[in-house]
């Protein structure tokens, strides 16, 4: 047995502050319709790609980010859109932007790596998280998530959707990622 230096986030044995169950009683009371999906737990795009032939609709990921003035964003994109941050900077008018540190996604969003979804922008009760949502991704006719756990999908309609950032008042900002490719 060796021991490792690498320490978990904060929060790691804490519970969700808000959980998978929270969630679904939220939307069930807003009656907005979702499918529910059980599978293994993922947490990499490429571990999920072997449960989504299973699950109809436009399969996202979520992007945790910083910029250097601090500035925090979520970033909701579908699996297949590609982004190279030094041109997202500026599409979203941001400074040099990095990953979220494990310990900062608990401390504004609540989840776990592997975890995020556009759900957990509920836990962020101070609006310091921007959330900015894929244009293309909002034009499929149905939207794949985690609901704060990374052993289900939630598929929606990307109304029903924003629906839900509405009864949480959470403006979502709905961004073309076209000139953030890479090859842009």
């Amino acid at each position: 047995m060796t021991e490792s230096n690498v320490t978990a986030p904060k929060g790691n044995d804490d519970p969700l502050p808000t959980s998978a169950s929270d969630l679904f009683k939220h939307l069930d009371g807003l009656r907005i319709l979702y499918r529910l999906y059980q599978h293994p737990p993922v947490f990499t795009v490429a571990e999920s790609e072997q449960i989504e032939h299973d699950i109809p609709g436009v399969h996202c990921r979520n992007l945790f980010l910083r910029d250097k003035k601090k500035n925090m964003y979520l970033l909701v994109v579908a699996n297949d859109t590609e982004i190279d941050l030094k041109k997202l900077q500026d599409v979203i008018g941001s400074d040099r932007l990095s990953f979220g540190s494990a310990d900062r996604l608990w401390e504004f969003l609540g989840v776990r790596p592997g975890s995020v979804c556009p759900f957990c922008i509920m836990n962020d009760k101070k609006n310091e998280v921007k959330l900015l949502l894929d244009a293309d991704m909002m034009e499929g006719p149905i939207v794949n998530y985690h609901p704060m756990e990374n052993h289900m999908t939630v598929g929606l309609t990307p109304a029903e959707l924003l629906r839900f950032f509405d009864s949480i008042d959470r403006e979502a900002h709905i961004v073309d990622l076209k000139p953030a490719a890479p090859d842009a």
